[in-house]
């Protein structure tokens, strides 16, 4: 390795001190060992790539320090309007999976709505006497939609009852058992 990529990771180490060192402590060597791989990598690529990089991380890091320390001041409730979103990984702003799951049965029940006041208009006379009631049909769309809305419900519920039982009874202690209790072949 040159000498070139040992500078740089110097000097962004030099820019991690702008991090409260709580925060520091916690993240920067993981921070320091990321940019060492991805110093390394843009290190092979030319000198527009590697301006863009160091560009591109400078900011960052001062932009990262600068929240981090409004965060540890101000609290960390506050949204910043500096660090842009794109980079910033918030579960909060994910939608469930089931979503679309409920999107596609909503829209479904729509369209039927909609094919359903078609056919009602089309069975209707163009003259305006009086009708009798319509009658109802034999309708089994919101009966098959709570069953499989039940059915899913209960497979997540049995899923997590699954998962939380497992965590509770210590599976987890399985990788601590060693390589001479298991049978030979």
């Amino acid at each position: 390795m040159s000498a070139k990529p040992a500078v740089t990771v110097t000097l962004y180490e030099g820019f991690l001190r702008l991090y409260p060192r709580a925060y520091r402590q916690q993240f920067g060597d993981e921070m320091v060992a990321v940019f060492r791989e991805a110093d390394a990598d843009v290190h092979k690529k030319g000198s527009l790539c590697k301006a863009r990089f160091y560009f591109r991380e400078i900011g960052g890091l001062w932009r990262g320090a600068f929240a981090e320390h409004a965060h540890h001041i101000l609290g960390s409730h506050l949204r910043l309007p500096l660090s842009p979103r794109r980079f910033t990984m918030r579960s909060e702003f994910r939608f469930p999976k089931s979503t679309t799951a409920l999107m596609v049965i909503i829209l479904g029940g729509v369209v039927l709505a909609i094919e359903k006041a078609k056919a009602i208009r089309a069975s209707l006379p163009d003259t305006n006497p009086q009708l009798p009631p319509i009658r109802p049909e034999h309708f089994t769309f919101f009966p098959t939609i709570a069953l499989i809305f039940a059915f899913f419900y209960a497979a997540g519920l049995l899923g997590w009852v699954i998962l939380f039982a497992l965590r509770r009874s210590g599976v987890h202690r399985l990788s601590e058992i060693s390589d001479r209790a298991a049978p030979r072949s």
